[in-house]
């Protein structure tokens, strides 16, 4: 989906649309999106400027000797006899996964050319990414599997229409009852304790056992809360028929954390796997009743109250737009809520009936706002970055060398060799890439969702070395996330270090896993893009600190980015290039082991004075 029309559409006349003139809408400007293969070497992209080495082939001249053909910046260690081409450990494992390179013979580069390994597995991934294949080419002719993307020219109300399918429904106040209810159970249940360990038991019982244990506690902390509630819905009945009750509390916690994801840090991971369970068909015959149920969406609920041409209106713009007071005059922004209050009345009579209250369109209006919010916190951080790295670098040329973005591999824990331009692309496409993720990530958690409670898509539990994990494949998540991938390769023109998306291994092991690791980015830079125009508008002592110290406000700004684009960049954070390196996960985790460093920098102090409390999504 691509970014909503610009702060230009307030241009229009909101007392014209009141009259019902219908104003031209806007046209959104985004890449075209394209749906491609899994296998990263067939992007099509044109050769770097100047000549530069990048990744995937994609440069004008010939790889160097010894070095991978595929991501070009790691040594060579497997030749494929078949490609006549010699390649990395880990784009090989990529590169030849599934299709007909699957039967390519692999010789490990310096043993005696007689020792060959076994065509198709001479170089595996882990045995965890191989189970993972197996589920996703059993599920790949699913439907459900499609994923599509909004087109380039489409106005706002398709824009909107398409990406309401992904909102969630934002919470009453009797659902916020319910979501405490639920936090309070999952707080106490042991289930993941009880349920994910090495156990000759029968665990389809042990399962079914922890989940009407959850149930139980549910019931009783309902009765205790509301007993009038409580006794009509559970006196001389069965957990069976009361399923319909415990489907809404469960959707009620899955649809508060996807709008925010910096809640139940603890609880949600007990919840999905608890409801991934209870998906297993064996699962299902015990409990007698299915603890799942759709996300509320805001099309959704549209659709069911008749209603969801209201998307369409030009009146939703205004209705949903984000009211900013930061540089305003506090006369405009007054202005500003005013328009919008006034386009929701409006929208509330036009579109209210039987079917539909006022107060449920105002709750979809509202919804629709906390997108725009979400999207503030934590895709426009990334949007900061990329500024900062064309404002402050040059790809051609740098102002000193204290300044430079090179980095070699050995030097300062760096596992990357790249000189200042490629890096500084590297750097450019990763964020870039970053906020991509962020802008679909409401798509990608709904399909997070569906791998992860398909009753088709099983699970193993797997010491993937950070103790027990569930592997499970994600086919959906994964075409998307190539196509996400793909546009950015598309927008960057080419591709500096590997295209390898770990899913279903022992890096992500599933679902869960992916959106909890992308949802991290925000926390590692909304504390940077936070205290870095600090300087400039409070205290006077910090001011004077960085005078003393540094010189002044932009020579410690530019140090402050030219350490962070080096080093959280660096390949860092791993000591094999499957968990780390120029993977996309792996950059990723250079990030985070960067964040561990941080309280070791000669700046650490400017951070503290500027308000910073820690990476943990906190303090911001």
């Amino acid at each position: 989906m691509s970014s909503p029309p610009a702060a230009a559409a307030s241009n229009l006349n909101l007392q014209a649309i009141l009259d019902h003139d219908d104003p031209d809408a806007l046209n959104l400007v985004s890449d075209s999106d394209v749906d491609i293969e899994a296998e990263s070497s067939e992007s099509n992209s044109t050769g770097p400027p100047n000549g530069a080495v990048t990744g995937n082939g994609n440069s004008d001249s010939s790889s160097a000797a010894g070095f991978c053909v595929e991501c070009q910046d790691q040594a060579a260690n497997v030749h494929c006899n078949q490609c006549s081409e010699s390649f990395c450990e880990v784009c090989c494992a990529m590169l030849h996964r599934t299709g007909k390179r699957r039967e390519h013979t692999l010789v490990p580069l310096g043993k005696p050319s007689g020792t060959e390994a076994n065509p198709a597995t001479g170089n595996p991934p882990p045995s965890s990414s191989t189970d993972s294949n197996n589920s996703e080419s059993a599920l790949s002719d699913d439907p459900a599997l499609k994923v599509t993307f909004i087109q380039d020219g489409q106005d706002f109300g398709t824009w909107i229409t398409e990406r309401a399918k992904f909102i969630p429904l934002r919470l009453t106040l009797s659902e916020r009852k319910f979501l405490r209810l639920l936090e309070s159970a999952l707080n106490v249940s042991e289930y993941t304790d009880r349920v994910d360990i090495l156990s000759y038991g029968n665990k389809s019982r042990r399962m079914v056992t922890q989940i009407k244990d959850l149930c139980a506690i549910l019931s009783g902390l309902l009765l205790a809360s509301d007993y009038r509630m409580g006794q009509k819905l559970f006196e001389d009945r069965a957990f069976v028929e009361n399923a319909e009750f415990f489907q809404d509390v469960f959707e009620i916690g899955r649809r508060h954390k996807i709008m925010n994801p910096e809640k139940m840090r603890d609880a949600y991971g007990k919840l999905m796997y608890l409801l991934q369970d209870s998906m297993i068909p064996e699962v299902q015959d015990l409990l007698q009743f299915s603890c799942v149920k759709p996300i509320t969406t805001v099309y959704n609920f549209l659709e069911e109250g008749g209603a969801p041409e209201l998307l369409q209106d030009p009146l939703v713009r205004f209705a949903t737009k984000e009211i900013i007071s930061e540089g305003k005059p506090r006369s405009k922004v007054q202005a500003e809520t005013r328009q919008k209050e006034q386009a929701v009345e409006a929208l509330c009579r036009k579109y209210a009936s039987p079917e539909l209250k006022p107060e449920s369109i105002r709750q979809c209006l509202y919804s629709i706002g906390d997108n725009h919010s979400y999207l503030r916190t934590n895709r426009d951080p990334c949007d900061r970055m990329l500024r900062y790295l064309a404002q402050y670098f040059n790809p051609q040329r740098t102002e000193a060398p204290e300044f430079s973005l090179s980095i070699a591999s050995g030097r300062s824990g760096a596992r990357l060799s790249h000189d200042h331009e490629t890096q500084y692309y590297y750097v450019n496409q990763t964020l870039t890439l970053w906020r991509e993720i962020a802008h679909e990530m409401f798509m990608l958690w709904s399909l997070a969702d569906q791998d992860l409670l398909a009753a088709r898509n099983y699970y193993r539990l797997k010491d993937t070395g950070q103790g027990l994990n569930r592997v499970q494949g994600c086919p959906r998540i994964s075409r998307a996330i190539h196509n996400i991938l793909h546009r950015a390769q598309k927008a960057a023109g080419y591709w500096v270090g590997s295209s390898v998306v770990h899913l279903g291994d022992r890096n992500v092991p599933n679902a869960l896993m992916f959106i909890d690791k992308y949802n991290q980015v925000a926390s590692i830079l909304n504390p940077i893009v936070s205290c870095l125009p600090y300087y400039k508008e409070h205290a006077k002592g910090l001011y004077q600190y960085i005078l003393a110290t540094f010189g002044n406000v932009e020579t410690c700004k530019k140090l402050i980015l030219a350490d962070f684009f080096r080093y959280a960049f660096d390949g860092s954070g791993a000591d094999n290039f499957f968990d780390a390196g120029s993977c996309i996960d792996g950059r990723l985790t250079s990030a985070w082991n960067w964040c561990s460093k941080v309280e070791k920098k000669p700046y650490y102090p400017v951070f503290l004075l500027s308000g910073f409390v820690g990476f943990n999504g906190e303090g911001f």
